[in-house]
């Protein structure tokens, strides 16, 4: 799936999508840790994102320690 066609998604690569959120949560990069917890989320300009790969999902539901990390 491309990036512009994702409303609400992740990227294997550590990019998320997620256009219902504040403009600074919208397209984030995160650390991938070795346990495979998703962490320390830095905001990204749209064309910093890979164009293809994309999951859609319908929402997030990370716990707190991993979006705050």
């Amino acid at each position: 799936m491309l990036a512009h066609d994702i409303q609400i998604g992740y990227h294997p690569d550590g990019f998320r999508i997620d256009k219902t959120a504040t403009p600074m949560n919208r397209y984030t990069r995160w650390t991938i840790l070795d346990d495979g917890c998703w962490a320390r989320p830095r905001p990204v300009c749209f064309r910093a994102l890979p164009e293809d790969g994309w999951v859609d999902a319908t929402h997030f539901d990370w716990s707190e320690r991993e979006e705050v990390m």
